[in-house]
Order: C-alpha cells, then structure tokens, then sequence
C-alpha cells in the first residue's frame, strides 16, 4: 500500500536525483583545479613583494656604499631578516630568500618554497631577481 504512488503525491526519482549527482561532481571537477591554480598564484604575490622589496633595498644600499651586500644570506620560511637590508618576512612566510653577489657589481635573489611546494605537490616554485630589476619564475608550481 505504501509503495503505491497517491493521486497528486510528489517526489524525485532515482534516476534525477543520479543526473543532479554527475552534473555536480562535473562542475567540481572543472572547478576545484582552477580553485587550486588561483590560490597557488595568490600565494607567489609573497615572493614577488619580498624579491622587489630586496631589490629596491639592494639599489639603496649600492647608492650609499657602491657594492651590493649580503652574499649568502638568507631567511627561511617563518621569522626571519636580513638585517643588513632591512627585510623581514612575517611568521606565515612560505617562501626561503638567499642573496647570491657574485661581484661587487651583480646580485641575485631567489625564492622557493621548499617541498612540498605551495599546493602539496612535489613541483618547486623558484622566483629570482637580479640587479636589472628582472624578476623571472624559473619553476613555476602554478603551472602543474
């Protein structure tokens, strides 16, 4: 008696409710990695600020004292500074910084975060800029 349908009863069947069920694991599938790829390049925005900041820090210290500074030293993910240039990275940092002066004339700075990378995945995300002020993606995690 149960299982029979009354006059103006309404309801779903098995058979829509499975079409709305594909129809939304579709649209999640199309969705969640371009979610992924958005909050991976929303996390690099750190490592282009701090790289520009060593920089400009970089060409102010080279007006004053007509070498760059800092060869080697670097800051990890975290507290960190170096000092000398007046840069810091807050306590949620991802990325690590070193400072490579090969002369008294050239300078490189590089970012990476280390493994596992910005989205758990074991591609790097290396960032780098230089006495030109060029600042290049040399491995980029977004892209994966």
């Amino acid at each position: 008696m149960l299982s029979k349908m009354r006059k103006g009863q309404k309801g779903f069947t098995l058979i829509e409710l499975m079409i709305v069920v594909v129809i939304i694991g579709i649209l999640a599938a199309l969705a969640i990695p371009r979610f992924m790829r958005a909050t991976t390049k929303s996390k690099q925005s750190e490592a282009k600020q701090i790289l520009k900041q060593i920089y400009v820090m970089q060409r102010a210290y080279r007006q004053e004292h007509d070498i760059y500074c800092c060869n080697g030293e670097s800051m990890g993910p975290g507290v960190g500074s170096i000092a000398t240039l007046g840069v810091e990275t807050m306590a949620t940092a991802k990325y690590n910084y070193l400072i490579t002066v090969p002369d008294l004339t050239h300078f490189t700075a590089t970012a990476n975060v280390p493994d596992p990378g910005l989205d758990d995945d074991p591609t790097p995300d290396t960032w780098t800029i230089d006495q030109d002020g060029v600042l290049l993606c040399t491995s980029d995690d977004a892209a994966s």
